[in-house]
């Protein structure tokens, strides 16, 4: 066993067993409201898991649900960038996720491999990692010093901070580097003591958007990757919905039945979770890598009580008794934690090099030039499979500028007036957003930033409404504030 690995089994080992939960928003759907519909139902939940929030939100939380155990997942630490403090406050961002796992007293932090910022430029949703040996190295080396700082600003009685734990994220059409996910993740794991979080629904996104639906089945898919992929480092797993998004056309979609043409859907919390996934989940807890899980949540912020409340039923009755099982107390445990699966050997690798980091940096900006439709080639496609990336450029990147996270017509909706009289198209606004890389000294907030950025653009297009934009922008933010800070009212 290496110190890598050794010092891991001390980190998971002190984490108890979760089961199965949920990984909730604590603002949509009513957590409350949930929580009294799964008790009606006599469904017990062994956690949840939430999403970052303002501290009173999650204070709230954690005093009317004293006796739940909570974990917590973070955002805004963009561990993947080569340059993580240039995009947001890094360091900073850490001490705040430390205060909100002290608040929730989580004993893992999760985080997607995956980030909304990179070289400049800010996302609504996630873009993966790009999948090479130096970006390996760069997300292993930001692993260690978040876990570090967490280690030094979250006292514990054995010594030992919240664990990290980075999640297999999840592809959105496209995927960029020269490995593939499991060898990407090995080589974090071989640098960093961290451990993983494996989401079902990302890894069928793997499979059908790397082209591997093309080559063999998804259970031949799910066996070579399950052989590959550190399944000792996974402490979690995740499943949530899979849909079609509601900005790609349907004559995009062409009609079939896995294997022949699976349909064209994409991580979707609000989503049904389909039986596909469920299939997937039954074929990785038969696996007997999978030593060191501790809890399965289903990702349901965004759903509706009603299904959540019936696909947790159906969970609990499939997967219950054997999440139980293989989610055992790490005291059963305890004698046998050196039988832990080895890594292969693999050749001593030194840090990542100046150059190297250069060079990724100049990489993560041809990323974000070819996702955003202004350079057409420059990095290497998973899979060489780039069919669906028009779809990210033409339909879903708008949407998400427009649309996600608050509609910009509603948001604005007496300067978006002024705009149409004056025959100035809002989608102008989504080549104004990514018309330059900015630096950026603030946490990411994509609503806020939305505001400040819409102002801007009215600013530059049409200055005789910027009045009108900054009165609308104020009581957003005000309104805002306000929102954050509840969780929901109290009965």
């Amino acid at each position: 066993m290496t110190p890598v690995e050794r010092e891991f089994c001390d980190r998971v080992e002190r984490i108890p067993a979760h089961g199965l939960g949920l990984s909730v928003d604590v603002y949509q759907p009513d957590l409350f409201e949930l929580v009294d519909a799964l008790n009606r139902r006599g469904l017990e939940y062994g956690y949840l898991e939430i999403f970052k929030a303002a501290p009173a939100a999650l204070e709230s939380v954690r005093h009317r649900l004293a006796d739940t155990l909570l974990s917590y997942h973070a955002e805004g630490l963009w561990v993947t960038q080569p340059n993580p403090e240039t995009l947001s406050p890094f360091h900073a961002e850490l001490d705040e996720t430390a205060e909100q796992l002290r608040i929730l007293g989580s004993h893992w932090l999760n985080h997607e491999c995956a980030a909304k910022q990179m070289a400049g430029y800010t996302f609504g949703t996630y873009l993966p990692a790009l999948f090479t040996a130096a970006s390996a190295d760069v997300t292993a080396d930001n692993i260690a010093q978040a876990q570090q700082r967490l280690d030094r600003t979250i006292p514990a009685q054995d010594g030992m901070a919240p664990l990290f734990l980075l999640e297999t994220p999840p592809l959105t059409y496209i995927g960029f580097g020269d490995l593939n996910m499991a060898e990407f993740f090995h080589l974090v794991t071989d640098l960093t003591p961290c451990g993983v979080v494996l989401d079902i629904g990302h890894l069928w996104t793997v499979y059908r958007y790397t082209g591997e639906w093309r080559r063999r089945s998804l259970t031949a898919f799910l066996a070579e990757f399950l052989d590959a992929f550190p399944l000792e480092r996974v402490v979690e797993i995740h499943m949530a919905g899979l849909a079609p998004h509601p900005s790609v056309p349907l004559e995009a979609c062409p009609s079939g039945e896995m294997p022949l043409w699976p349909p064209l859907w994409i991580d979707a919390h609000g989503a049904p979770i389909p039986e596909v996934l469920s299939d997937m989940l039954a074929q990785v807890l038969e696996h007997k890598g999978l030593a060191n899980l501790k809890g399965v949540a289903l990702e349901v912020d965004t759903k509706p009580i009603e299904m959540i409340v019936e696909e947790f039923a159906e969970a609990h009755a499939r997967f219950g008794p054997k999440i139980a099982h293989q989610a055992r107390d790490w005291r059963e445990r305890r004698e046998g934690r050196d039988s832990i699966r080895a890594s292969p050997a693999r050749p001593a690798r030194l840090a990542c090099s100046t150059p190297a980091v250069g060079r990724l940096v100049e990489q993560y900006a041809r990323y974000a030039q070819i996702v955003t439709g202004r350079a057409a080639t420059g990095l290497p496609v998973l899979g060489q499979d780039a069919s669906a990336l028009p779809l990210y450029i033409e339909h879903y990147l708008p949407h998400e500028i427009l649309e996600w996270g608050g509609a910009v017509r509603e948001m604005f909706p007496e300067t978006c007036q002024s705009l149409d009289h004056a025959g100035i198209a809002l989608e102008g606004f989504v080549r104004f957003w990514f018309h330059e890389p900015r630096e950026n000294d603030q946490a990411y907030d994509f609503f806020l930033l939305k505001i400040a950025r819409f102002v801007e653009f009215v600013r530059e297009m049409l200055p005789d409404s910027l009045v009108t934009a900054e009165r609308e922008a104020q009581a957003l933010r005000e309104g805002y504030q306000a929102a954050c800070e509840v969780v929901t009212s109290d009965r």
